[in-house]
């Protein structure tokens, strides 16, 4: 009988000295050793992107569930539990089986290096090989050309939603660069979903996906979506739909709802199935709203929101989502990786905050410190302090200003930690 998946989890961990090292070779060996199930999982959508990827498969599995279709489902990272990573025929991977796929591959693996993403990914692969179901949404880790899911030879379907700058110590110091990498999951003949992107990105796209024989169907050549009157347009060459708002707040959530909806409409979905992932989806730290636990129970008469972006366009998104909700001094609590451009995540949020709370996040040894969070935050322009923790900098500020809104915001493995700890 296997170890509990949490003890496997950690032992997977020392594998390889690095957390991350993009090449495809380990994962294509350890894929042949298990059988190659990645030939035989169901029909593939492919996400690749910067920004929105997360919340672009979240739409695509609410409109596929609604149409009667069994989805299997891959992520990263997690928030609170690794089994949120795996999602088999629509439900989260139950323990006993998560535990049984690790030791699996564990075994297969035969101690040689390999990234703990890469012998995780070969896991996932396995559950989607061995259930049946109708679609299988496939997330990248990071970049695309030679990250652990590049590996299948002809998806169903691509979609590269807003590629932004992000992780330039691994995919390149520019946005063509970068693109490029997202770009790497177009396969001959495949057609691809683009999302809004900027000219520079999109013309990287456009010239591999000539070489690869790839059709595009591009933000704005192809389709195109925007709010009209408290509604969702999108129009594509096959007509109009006039949907609701995406029930995931703000307005960049509109282009992501584009790209599922062009999706859905290329696979043959009816419009049924459209309006559902506009309004059916579901996706945590995703400006989401807390409504219980501890940090509700210390700030009662407040408005508290999560949220995980943690790039510039991340803070870009987030400035203008805050901005079109009804004014209120809004209050950031906010702990960010050393890897990341704190001063460009920011530096839009400067003119919606009231104050920042800088926190240190537990448990992670690339968090910037409190103070060094503040002295980023006083260089934007925003008056900031510190706090030991996010209830202590939630306390503090329910204390001195209730009827407030409070943002806890700047990295997923900060939220994901608010989420374990509220629950």
């Amino acid at each position: 009988m296997p170890q509990p998946s949490d003890e496997i989890l950690t032992r997977l961990m020392t594998l390889h000295p690095k957390i991350i090292d993009l090449t495809l070779d380990r994962v294509e060996r350890l894929l042949a050793a298990l059988g190659h199930p990645e030939a035989a999982i169901p029909p593939v959508i492919h996400i690749a992107g910067t920004n929105g990827k997360g919340s672009t498969q979240a739409m695509l599995r609410a409109g596929m569930e609604a149409a009667g279709k069994a989805v299997h489902a891959y992520t990263s990272p997690h928030l609170a539990r690794f089994h949120e990573r795996i999602r088999i025929a629509g439900k989260i991977i139950p323990e006993p089986q998560l535990a049984a796929l690790l030791d699996e591959s564990e075994h297969a693996n035969l101690g040689q290096p390999i990234t703990f993403f890469e012998i995780t990914t070969c896991a996932a692969f396995l559950a989607f090989a061995r259930t049946p179901a109708d679609y299988t949404l496939l997330e990248v880790g990071l970049g695309g050309r030679l990250d652990a899911t590049n590996v299948l030879a002809r998806p169903a379907l691509c979609v590269i939603t807003p590629v932004s700058i992000d992780h330039q110590q691994y995919l390149g110091e520019t946005l063509p660069e970068i693109a490029g990498e997202k770009a790497g999951i177009l396969k001959r003949g495949v057609p691809c979903v683009v999302g809004p992107q900027a000219p520079d990105a999109l013309a990287v796209i456009e010239a591999r996906a000539a070489r690869l024989g790839s059709p595009l169907l591009v933000h704005g050549q192809h389709w195109q979506t925007f709010e009209e009157r408290g509604r969702l347009i999108f129009q594509d060459e096959t007509g109009l739909l006039d949907l609701p708002l995406p029930n995931l707040p703000g307005p960049h959530q509109i282009e992501n709802a584009g790209a599922a909806i062009a999706a859905l409409r290329y696979l043959e979905f009816d419009t049924a199935a459209c309006e559902a992932a506009v309004s059916r989806a579901e996706w945590p730290a995703r400006m989401q709203r807390l409504t219980r636990g501890p940090l509700v129970e210390a700030a009662p008469q407040a408005e508290l929101w999560l949220d995980g972006g943690h790039n510039p366009a991340g803070g870009q998104a987030i400035a203008a989502t805050l901005a079109r909700m009804p004014r209120r001094p809004t209050h950031l609590v906010v702990g960010m990786l050393n890897t990341k451009d704190i001063a460009g995540y920011l530096r839009p949020l400067a003119a919606q905050a009231t104050t920042l709370t800088a926190v240190s996040i537990p448990g992670e040894p690339n968090t910037l410190s409190a103070a060094e969070t503040q002295a980023a935050a006083r260089a934007a322009g925003i008056a900031a302090n510190t706090a030991d923790s996010v209830l202590a900098a939630v306390q503090v500020i329910a204390a001195t200003e209730p009827r407030v809104r409070i943002l806890i915001c700047g990295s997923l493995y900060l939220a994901g930690g608010v989420l374990r700890e509220n629950s």
